[in-house]
Formats: C-alpha cells, sequence, structure tokens
C-alpha cells in the first residue's frame, strides 16, 4: 500500500487520540500534535510505531510554519490533517470577558486557519490531500454558557464548506465531524455536574446513549479514505442522532 502520513492535533487523548488509533492501526504513519511532554509520548508508546510526538502548543501561531515545514521535510508528504485540538470555557454569556472570548477563538479558529494552510501549501505540491476539522453540536444549535466555544465551531463549519469550494481543484478535500455527546472523561465530568443538562441530552437523542471515541476515529477515517474520494464540504453529524432530536 502507498504510504501516506497524517497529522492529528490534540492526539494525545480522547477523541483525537480514537482517530490516531485508527489512523496508526490501519498503517498511516501519525503524527500526535500535544502541549504535555508526558501524555504526548504515553500516547504515542501506547499506539505504537506508527505514531510519532510533536510537541507544540497551537497557540504560538507564528511557528506553525516551521513545524509543518519540519514535517514535510521528514516525510516528504502530508495526506491528511485533523484539526482536533481545541478549549472550552462554560461561563455566563455576560460574565465572559474579551480577553477568555479571544482565547477560546485564537486556539479553536486561528490556529486550524494557520496550520490548514501551511499543511495546504504542501498538499498542493504533493497532489492533494484531506483536511478534517472538528466541529460540535454547539454549531448545530444553540447550547447556553459556551458563547465562544459556540462561535468558534460556527466559524469551523463555514471555514470548511469555503475550503472545499478553493481546494476542489487541487484534489483537497475538506470535510467537518460534528460529534454528539461522546463518552469521555470530559464530558461525564460536565455532565455529571449538571444533571438537567444530562437528562436534556439523553431525551433529545434518539439512540439514547451517548457515542464512543470509536465513532469519531472511524467517521474520520472513512473521511480520509478513498470510500470517500467524492466527498467534500459535508458537515458529517456523529451524533445519535442529537441534532436531529425531538
Amino acid at each position: 500500500m502507498k504510504k501516506r502520513v497524517a497529522i492529528v492535533t490534540g492526539g494525545n487523548s480522547g477523541l483525537g487520540f480514537a482517530t490516531a488509533k485508527k489512523f496508526c492501526d490501519n498503517n498511516i504513519t501519525t503524527y500526535i500534535i500535544g502541549r504535555t511532554k508526558e501524555r504526548t509520548e504515553n500516547a504515542c508508546k501506547e499506539l505504537g510505531a506508527n505514531a510519532k510526538p510533536i510537541l507544540f502548543d497551537l497557540a504560538n501561531l507564528e511557528d506553525i510554519p516551521q513545524m509543518i515545514e519540519e514535517i514535510y521535510q521528514q516525510e516528504g508528504q502530508i495526506d491528511i490533517l485533523v484539526n482536533n485540538a481545541g478549549i472550552n470555557m462554560k461561563k455566563n454569556f455576560t460574565e465572559v470577558t474579551d480577553e477568555e472570548f479571544a482565547k477560546v477563538i485564537h486556539t479553536n479558529l486561528f490556529s486550524v486557519f494557520s496550520i490548514t494552510r501551511e499543511v495546504v501549501k504542501k498538499m498542493k505540491v504533493t497532489g492533494g490531500g484531506t483536511i478534517i476539522n472538528i466541529s460540535s453540536m454547539a454549531a448545530q444549535y444553540g447550547l447556553p454558557y459556551v458563547i465562544a466555544y459556540s462561535s468558534s465551531k460556527t466559524a469551523i463549519e463555514g471555514f470548511t464548506r469555503a475550503l472545499a469550494v478553493e481546494l476542489a481543484e487541487f484534489n483537497v478535500r475538506v470535510n467537518c465531524i460534528a460529534p454528539g455527546f461522546i463518552k469521555t472523561k470530559m464530558t461525564a465530568a460536565a455532565l455529571d455536574s449538571d444533571p438537567a443538562r444530562k437528562a436534556k441530552v439523553f431525551a433529545r437523542t434518539p439512540m439514547g446513549k451517548m457515542g464512543l471515541p470509536e465513532d469519531i476515529g472511524d467517521a474520520a477515517y472513512f473521511l480520509a479514505s478513498k470510500d470517500a474520494k467524492f466527498v467534500t464540504g459535508t458537515v458529517l453529524p456523529v451524533d445519535g442522532g442529537n441534532s436531529i432530536g425531538f
């Protein structure tokens, strides 16, 4: 099989780790970008020989071009980029400061723009590739107390559609996954601390359960595969029907 190289931001835990595992298990060389040395290196050990750690803070936009250049020089290609890394903040709208709003937008949108721009430059040279952005139910309907996060993820979906149109002629496909409520430590902690919110999640999810991180990994692998060769500009909810639930 032809060698393939992927980058997964925030791939050392949660949905990013599940996605990286799916790639590594299918013989895709996968660079895991994470801020925490121990967590990132331990994740790569668990993922095996196809995983390569990159210790990097995506908030440092000015250093992203060099980081991508180093990966490209090492591998000679970048075929897949999964923009998974992101931060959240739960707070009453009127209490959110300009600085707090800007911090979420910087990480969840500006860094995605910067790293995607640099990767696409390489994909154009090598004949194409696929970009997979991670959105959220916060972009599908109104979620209270996460105004910055909702704004960033809604922007990501518009970014996906616009980029898909612009890059189609270069054989670069751009798609987006909108995860529903997935069973992770972070989600469990958030819902367990808010019983009313937890009850609402299950009430509007037709399948009546939370998803698994592997569900996101499977969707990302499909979008990165030849099976999705005619799929671009889509937002794929992986949510047990939550986004359309009554």
